[in-house]
């Protein structure tokens, strides 16, 4: 074999490579399509896709330049990221600048998303309906001493606020199981919800005789 050809690279390596890059381009758009459903910002999906594929940490620049976005933008969002427990911040013995690499557990992923997102809306929204039922309540009064409009507005409100409660208990109830990976205890969990869920059947075979 010639020199030229040792150094010519392998076309299986190039194909291989060029296929886990495809592969990575595709999951970082299709992150930043869902970004929407959890509460996030589309670049800051992206971000999360790309560190959660890449092998090593990554500085700013390198995800500026892989994602095509300004410095400003990533920083927000990386920052956005460290904040949601989705991504550390490192440091390399051989270089000054900060490099970030994502949770890759996808358990504890999905355990941080609901956290944060049961912190950051379910407590709030429960906090201001709370706030608007009170309104119609002034101190030492009960609901039902207000005229009629009144109660079955706070009823209204109470309704709501109770759901809110269901689910920051649901929450709280899955968050233990996501964080040990109790994928027996889930499913269980999942199949009793849908046999409750399921409609019975109150119809009785008719009597022939």
């Amino acid at each position: 074999m010639s020199s030229s050809d040792a150094s010519r690279p392998d076309p299986l390596d190039v194909d291989r490579g060029s296929r886990a890059q495809a592969a990575i381009d595709r999951f970082v758009s299709l992150w930043g399509e869902m970004a929407s459903t959890w509460g996030i910002n589309r670049t800051m999906a992206r971000i999360h896709a790309l560190l959660y594929c890449a092998e090593q940490p990554l500085n700013t620049d390198e995800i500026m330049e892989q994602l095509d976005v300004s410095r400003g933008n990533a920083n927000m969002n990386l920052r956005s990221l460290v904040d949601w427990n989705l991504v550390d911040k490192t440091a390399r013995p051989d270089s000054r600048k900060d490099y970030y690499r994502a949770e890759t557990d996808v358990w504890q992923i999905t355990a941080r998303i609901i956290e944060e997102r049961q912190h950051r809306e379910v407590h709030p929204v429960r906090s201001r309906l709370q706030e608007c039922a009170d309104l119609l309540v002034e101190d030492n009064e009960s609901a039902e001493d207000r005229p009629e409009p009144e109660r079955v507005l706070h009823r209204r409100f109470a309704n709501l606020i109770d759901l809110m409660k269901v689910l920051e208990g649901v929450s709280e109830a899955l968050l233990p199981l996501v964080r040990n990976n109790n994928v027996d205890q889930i499913e269980q969990l999942l199949d009793l919800a849908l046999q409750l869920g399921e409609p019975e059947n109150d119809a009785s075979p008719s009597d022939s005789s």
